[in-house]
């Protein structure tokens, strides 16, 4: 990624937001209809020229389509993320500009305390404030499956189609995304999409994490399966609102491991853009 990091991706999708960025700070409208018909037409485009690219388009339109996605303006959710080792809990509010990918988070313990990625820093405010993160690395990470099929759209991501499978008796086309060497921080990173052949709706996706904060010496951790739990339409938007997530060994689901709550969606176009700054008084986060 160009700017941020996000648990399990290294946020290709940043890459395209760059020489944008100014037309977009200096148009008085939260989500400009110009930049949106552009980003929607690159792509449409781009993807068009591989038949992995073509297969995650035809989803993308069936959850709602591209345009819809961001002239909705800001997406704010519940993500409750519960392991089921007993390990960290990590259960917050947040909010996301698309366009940006800018993000504030509020803890749902106390909804006091914040963090989030202004576009340059991670954050923590109060700066006397503990969370149960490293923020650099989840500021984003919940808006990441939150977002999905959306934010597989943009540049510096490669699609693969692989054979069609059935999980849990639904037969679905797969499609794998990997990303170019420029993308980000980390990668190395591949997640499989499972798109139902009928719905054209994801129901599942596979992920490996290589973020290197975690792994300095190279390598990453053992692949997962995520199950989508269930969908929402919202402002003409399908998402998720939730997942199990299992290991993944020798081709076969194996333990259960975590579930995922993902609630309370709204989009919103009346937020200002200050709401995404860094507050005074906050901690920044230095290294990975």
């Amino acid at each position: 990624m160009k700017n941020i990091l996000i648990l399990f991706i290294p946020v290709a999708f940043l890459a395209c937001t760059g020489n944008q960025q100014q037309k977009y700070n200096d148009d008085k409208q939260f989500t400009p209809s110009s930049w949106v018909s552009e980003r929607v037409t690159d792509s449409k485009e781009r993807m068009s020229q591989s038949a992995g690219g073509q297969k995650l388009w035809e989803s993308i339109s069936a959850h709602g389509g591209l345009e819809k996605w961001f002239a909705n303006g800001p997406l704010s959710f519940h993500f409750d993320y519960q392991p089921l080792d007993g390990s960290t809990r990590r259960n917050t509010y947040q909010t996301i500009n698309q366009w940006s990918v800018q993000s504030v988070h509020e803890l749902a313990s106390d909804r006091s305390v914040r963090f989030g990625w202004d576009g340059d820093n991670a954050w923590v405010h109060p700066d006397t404030a503990e969370v149960p993160v490293n923020v650099r690395f989840w500021a984003n990470t919940p808006f990441y499956f939150a977002g999905l099929p959306f934010v597989l759209a943009d540049e510096g991501i490669n699609y693969h189609t692989l054979p069609v499978d059935t999980l849990d008796g639904v037969l679905y086309d797969l499609v794998k995304v990997t990303y170019t060497d420029e993308a980000g921080d980390a990668p190395d990173d591949f997640y499989v999409i499972y798109i139902n052949q009928e719905t054209k709706l994801m129901g599942a996706l596979r992920y490996i994490v290589s973020y290197p904060g975690f792994f300095p010496d190279g390598g990453h951790s053992p692949e997962k399966i995520m199950k989508i739990t269930g969908l929402s339409e919202v402002d003409g938007i399908t998402l998720p609102t939730g997942y199990e997530t299992y290991w993944w060994k020798d081709e076969q689901v194996g333990e259960h491991i975590t579930n995922i709550d993902v609630s309370e969606h709204s989009f919103s176009n009346e937020l200002s853009k200050s709401f995404f700054e860094m507050p005074e008084n906050s901690r920044i986060q230095e290294g990975l």
